[in-house]
């Protein structure tokens, strides 16, 4: 089963995890409801990476 996570865009471009390790669904949930609130931010929900061999992206 795929993970999914929802990220934050502020005004200046900054980029932040807002959660991680849920189901689409509930990523998705979570992201309209952030959007509901009327901020001048941007969300949206990605796959999170999954690693072939359980190591992470940053392992050389």
């Amino acid at each position: 089963m795929s993970a999914f996570r929802v990220m934050r865009q502020d005004d200046n471009g900054n980029r932040f995890l807002v959660a991680a390790g849920l189901d689409r669904v509930a990523a998705e949930r979570l992201a309209a409801e952030f959007e509901a609130r009327g901020h001048k931010q941007l969300y949206w929900v990605e796959a999170e990476a999954e690693a072939a061999d359980g190591e992470g992206p940053d392992t050389p």
